[in-house]
């Protein structure tokens, strides 16, 4: 008889409002007042984080600049610098890979562990939690909120419940005590529209949620239905899984409402281009395709890309492409809720040479050049 599997423990550690944080670090004059780190306010320009006394005026990420100046006047705008969020990351990264190589970059600021079995010898996860949050308070001067639990899902719910610097353990046979009160908003990949369309069908919790029949749910969202279906019953199969070759970088937003003026979308393309440009950089990796994600109003999902013959050399080349792309959508016609673009193929493409017979004196071939 086989002994069944070990309950798993994961840890889902996430920085607090680490870019801004990190702003932070170079300007403590700045620690009492709100901060949003993002374009101008008189941009197009979308808030990438913003800290805790500029979210009290209902500033949130994604949230363009423009509305963010006019809900607080008095916020400082400051702009994102990537190379140095990048680095403090790779201090961040190291903590973890000190307790475990099963870690799942999610973001910058974002990854699952899966401490199971570590290098600490460690067997509570919660004492890891604290260790994990104590070191990186150590080594950069930042908070870190972490959530403990059995799977994936109630861990990154779990970091989210008592920022900043919270620790929230939620062992496996209180999971669904733990996920049923909570508001169906509070599940990832819940934005506002589908929260809208949740409480036209009168779910606001996830218990109610969990009352709804897979075919009623995937009849109303899809395929989502079922992810829905799985989640408010707190089930969640997926595994960290490491990520020791980058195939891909890319960045995406939801944005605060859904938009039709596809000059609003381009404005946040450049952007994105921007930030996953520099990262690549940064990473000192170059890429050859640029695909455009885009999701609309009614939660479907596009995707265009693009590979070229030479690595793309800029930002502005990126955007450029992703304008390109943008062209062979609907955005500008339909709403659109979310939109990225993501960089990969980071080999060169070989080039067939075609060989061209020379005819030389005393030499019966050339050699490669």
């Amino acid at each position: 008889m086989t002994s069944p599997a070990p309950v798993r423990k994961i840890i889902h550690v996430d920085m607090d409002m680490f870019y801004a944080a990190v702003e932070l670090l170079d300007r403590p004059d700045l620690r009492e007042r709100p901060v949003v780190v993002g374009g101008p306010p008189n941009s197009r320009s979308v808030v990438t984080t913003a800290n805790y006394v500029a979210r009290k005026f209902g500033i949130r990420s994604a949230m363009p600049c423009a509305e963010a100046y006019r809900r607080c006047p008095t916020c400082v705008f400051l702009p994102p610098d990537f190379k140095k969020y990048h680095a403090v990351s790779e201090v961040i990264r190291e903590i973890f890979h000190e307790v475990t190589d099963l870690v799942e970059p999610v973001s910058l600021d974002e990854a699952y562990l899966d401490v199971t079995a570590n290098k600490t010898g460690e067997p509570s996860a919660t004492r890891i939690a604290r260790a994990v949050k104590k070191k990186i308070l150590e080594r950069t001067r930042l908070t870190a909120s972490a959530g403990v639990a059995s799977t994936m899902f109630v861990a990154k719910i779990a970091s989210d419940f008592r920022k900043p610097d919270g620790l929230t353990v939620v062992p496996p046979e209180r999971a669904l005590a733990f996920i049923r009160p909570l508001p169906v908003i509070r599940i990832p990949g819940i934005g506002k529209v589908t929260d809208r369309h949740l409480a036209s069908l009168d779910i606001r919790t996830v218990a109610e949620l969990a009352a709804k029949t897979l075919e009623f749910l995937e009849e109303q969202f899809g395929s989502f239905g079922r992810y829905l279906h799985d989640i408010a019953r707190g089930i969640d199969e997926r595994e960290v899984t490491p990520v020791w070759e980058r195939r891909s970088l890319g960045a995406e937003a939801t944005f605060e409402r859904d938009l039709t003026d596809r000059s609003a979308i381009e404005d946040y393309l450049k952007q994105c281009a921007r930030r996953v440009f520099a990262e690549l950089t940064e990473e000192g990796n170059r890429a050859r395709t640029v695909t455009l994600k885009l999701k609309y109003h009614d939660f479907r999902s596009i995707t265009r890309r693009r590979t070229l013959d030479e690595f793309v050399r800029s930002a502005e080349e990126v955007f450029a492409l992703a304008r390109t792309l943008l062209d062979r959508t609907d955005a500008g016609r339909v709403p659109v809720r979310l939109a990225g673009i993501t960089l990969s193929t980071f080999t060169r493409k070989e080039r067939r040479v075609v060989p061209v017979q020379l005819v030389l004196p005393f030499r019966e071939s050339m050699e490669e050049l």
